[in-house]
Formats: structure tokens, C-alpha cells, sequence
């Protein structure tokens, strides 16, 4: 893909789902998936554990657990069956909750496929979301100081129909929250309009970002489903000072 598509002429970008992961060439790239992977990889790193992050959630991903001696995390509806209690999943408020499990396999088709395909880049990579945004402003701005590329990729979502990316207003809102706090420490030469805006989103929509998190698609249908707690925890700004950086390990605090 050429370099128009890349936002390569740009120091700072964002950038939309897996395809963009493979696209982007940064030094520093933030994972944005706010209903709920890096939510709830914000919370458990915060908590203790250590996450793996696996792109699928089959008898790989069970393999996967078993070869890493972690726990794999089950479905938010499993989680809620006989027999599951206390079992950790996606869902952030059971994780903030619930027992903490040294290591944990987070599987989603998502914001942690894409986190796992960002290993071989040799990228930094990151977990942000609201919960964390200024704490992750704050650890990139002396590094983008010093001349080092960032790419903020919004996980999204997909379509039912055919699979293809969905832009959902959450992960504009938590990429731009963490543009919106870097933005505060280090100006915007060299930013792509992309990330420029979405930064600029955050800022008019911050005031009302819980409402806006509770009604927009995503937070209506964790709502319907049940889950409206998911959602309060993911709009919680900045409650976390947690920067999950991807080691060989997983994701653990950043020093």
C-alpha cells in the first residue's frame, strides 16, 4: 500500500483496525479498544496480572494457555454460567471485581488480534483507553519529543454481514482522548489531520462523554446484553495511571 495511505509523511497518526496495523510503521503504536480489550487489560494489568493477548478464541487459544501456564479468559455469558463463577473474561467490571490470575490469555477478534499481529513490526505497543489516556499521553510525550514515530490505531468493530471494519465512536473517543493528552505535552508538528481531528473530537464530545458512551452502538448493545456495568467502567476517565506496554511476556505495567 502506498505512503499516501500510511500516513508516513506524519510523525504522529491514527488509523483504523487490523489492516492498519499491518500498515503502519511506527515506533510506538496504541492499541484503542475501549468496549473492552484494552479496558480490560488496563484493569487487570492494573490489578496484578499479566495479559496475553491471542486472535482467536477456539482450541488454539485454549492450547495457547495451557503452553503459557495462564488462565483463559471466557466469554462475558460464559462467565455467567453454573459453574463459571469467579471465572475471569472480557468483560472489565468482572475483571476489576473478580479474583486476579497471575497470567491471562485475552482472546478478541479485535482490539487483541490486532495487538498480536503488531509483534512483528518491532513496534512498541501499547494498551490505551479512557481509563488510561493521560497516563499514556504522558509516558509517549518525552519519547515523541525525542523524534520517535506514534500510531494510534482504533480497533472498531465489524460488520455482522461480512466481517469488515465498523468505525465505532468509542475507540475515536479513547484514541483521541490519548491525542487529546499528548497533544497537551508536546503540540502537533508533524501530525496527521487524522490524528489532529481525532484529538479534536475528544475535546468537544469530552464533557459529555459518559452520556455519549452509554448511547452510542457499541454501549447500547453491552447494555441490552446486560452488561451496562462494562460500560461505566470503560467510561471512566482517567482513573487508571497503568500504561500496559506488549512484552514477550504480555502486557505488563510500563516502567
Amino acid at each position: 500500500m502506498s505512503a499516501p495511505f500510511d500516513q508516513s509523511a506524519s510523525a504522529v497518526r491514527m488509523d483504523w483496525g487490523p489492516s492498519a496495523a499491518q500498515v503502519v510503521r511506527a515506533d510506538l503504536v496504541v492499541v484503542v479498544d475501549v468496549l473492552s480489550f484494552t479496558t480490560a487489560v488496563t484493569v487487570a494489568v492494573g490489578r496484578g496480572s499479566t495479559v496475553l493477548p491471542f486472535a482467536w478464541r477456539d482450541e488454539r487459544a485454549v492450547e495457547h494457555a495451557a503452553a503459557h501456564d495462564a488462565v483463559l479468559a471466557v466469554g462475558r455469558h460464559e462467565a455467567g454460567l453454573p459453574g463459571a463463577v469467579g471465572a475471569p473474561s472480557l468483560s472489565p467490571a468482572g475483571l476489576l471485581a473478580g479474583p486476579v490470575v497471575p497470567r491471562l490469555v485475552l482472546p478478541s477478534p479485535n482490539g487483541s488480534s490486532i495487538s498480536a499481529s503488531l509483534r512483528a513490526t518491532g513496534a512498541t505497543v501499547l494498551a490505551g483507553c479512557l481509563r488510561n489516556a493521560s497516563a499514556v499521553g504522558r509516558w509517549l510525550a518525552p519519547r515523541v519529543r525525542a523524534g520517535r514515530t506514534l500510531a494510534v490505531v482504533a480497533a472498531g468493530e465489524r460488520w455482522p454481514t461480512d466481517g469488515s471494519l465498523r468505525p465505532a465512536l468509542e475507540d475515536h473517543l479513547g484514541a483521541g482522548a490519548v491525542l487529546s493528552a499528548l497533544r497537551a505535552a508536546v503540540g502537533t508538528s508533524s501530525w496527521s489531520p487524522e490524528a489532529e481531528s481525532a484529538a479534536d473530537l475528544f475535546d468537544v464530545a469530552g464533557p459529555r462523554l459518559v452520556d455519549r458512551l452509554h448511547r452510542c452502538v457499541g454501549g447500547r448493545e453491552l447494555t441490552a446484553a446486560g452488561f451496562a456495568d462494562d460500560v461505566a467502567v470503560a467510561a471512566d476517565l482517567d482513573a487508571s495511571d497503568v500504561v500496559p506496554v506488549l512484552t514477550d511476556a504480555g502486557f505488563v505495567p510500563a516502567r
